[in-house]
């Protein structure tokens, strides 16, 4: 999924695997520095952990049940409905920085070497990536091509480190992207269809790369991205197609909105966000200037209006654990581990 937009990506902890520990303990100073991981130099204790963690975030049983009219006298009939608010949800769980996403593992490791080790991790959406001598090479060709693991890099390469943390980032992307294909197949004919326009999802990571953010989900009412950057901040992107505006008008419209209301909504340069009524024009005769936002006119597969809005009301995000403090509490805890075992 190129430039695809994810439902939800929030980052994840990468498990590192080698039976020395002093190749680790070098290793995890060239490592990028706002990246979440867990050091091994026992490989049965690694898999144990990997294999232990919890599936953090929503799963599938969640976002995706049974739903079944309550008029439909035919109990055979019945479809699946997907529940946008807990895909949203997942940001209140404050151990989903310690998902286990990907792991690297040496392949010569006394007792479980790292082929075993990847064919025993239960979670199939887990990225493995193997870390080879020469003398390996054959057999890490090999797993990569019967899909046993998804990179393989060679320790001796002048080029590994950046190679490690390119495939660490880019395999962090594919976790996602298994865990949110069925999400994207179930919204493909929905509102959310901006998901899949690669145009806007370039620009959306532009934005993403502006403000700093680390992690979003997909949010509903209006339509858009909850997002966060690694201190906590939030913002809320709304993302509105002509189809959708036309709602947003007709619904206004009905509530007896003024002229400049429409003015300003067909200008294109402003968006609505009045939070307390899901996104449409309420029927008390508020102030409706205020909750005005500026917006962005953008061009893909379709047109597209969006805002940016930050510290957006209506969501109850104090307690909502930021990436930075997660990463502070993880150095704390390495330290004192990694210590009692070097």
């Amino acid at each position: 999924m190129m430039d695809t937009i994810k439902p939800f990506y929030f980052p994840t902890t990468v498990t590192f695997v080698d039976d020395s520990s002093a190749f680790l303990s070098n290793l995890c100073l060239q490592l990028e520095p706002n990246l979440a991981f867990r050091l091994f130099s026992s490989s049965r204790e690694a898999l144990h952990f990997v294999n232990e963690r919890p599936r953090h975030g929503a799963p599938e049983e969640q976002i995706f049940a049974p739903y079944r009219d309550r008029t439909d006298e035919d109990e055979a009939h019945q479809v699946i409905a997907m529940s946008v608010d807990a895909v949203r949800n997942q940001v209140f769980d404050n151990d989903r920085f310690q998902a286990a996403s990907v792991v690297v593992v040496d392949y010569d490791m006394p007792g479980l070497n790292g082929l075993e080790f990847c064919r025993r991790i239960t979670d199939p959406a887990v990225r493995k990536i193997m870390l080879t001598g020469k003398a390996d090479e054959r057999i890490a060709v090999e797993s990569f091509n019967e899909g046993i693991i998804h990179r393989f890099i060679r320790k001796q390469d002048t080029s590994a480190i950046s190679a490690l943390n390119r495939a660490v980032r880019d395999m962090q992307h594919a976790y996602f992207d298994n865990r949110c294909q069925s999400i994207l197949d179930t919204l493909v004919t929905s509102e959310y269809t901006f998901l899949r326009d690669e145009a806007l999802g370039a620009r959306v990571k532009e934005l993403f790369e502006s403000l700093g953010i680390v992690e979003h989900y997909l949010s509903y009412s209006p339509n858009g991205l909850l997002m966060f950057d690694s201190a906590g901040k939030s913002y809320l992107l709304i993302v509105h197609t002509n189809e959708t505006l036309r709602g947003v008008r007709e619904i206004a419209d009905v509530q007896g909105a003024p002229a400049a209301f429409f003015e300003a909504l067909d200008s294109g340069r402003s968006l609505p966000y009045f939070w307390q009524t899901s996104g449409y024009f309420p029927t008390d005769g508020i102030a409706w200037e205020s909750y005005m936002h500026p917006a962005t006119q953008f061009t893909g597969q379709r047109p597209y209006v969006y805002a940016v809005i930050p510290n957006p009301p209506g969501f109850d995000l104090g307690h909502v654990l930021s990436y930075d403090r997660y990463l502070e509490w993880l150095d704390r805890d390495i330290q004192k581990t990694w210590s009692s075992l070097t």
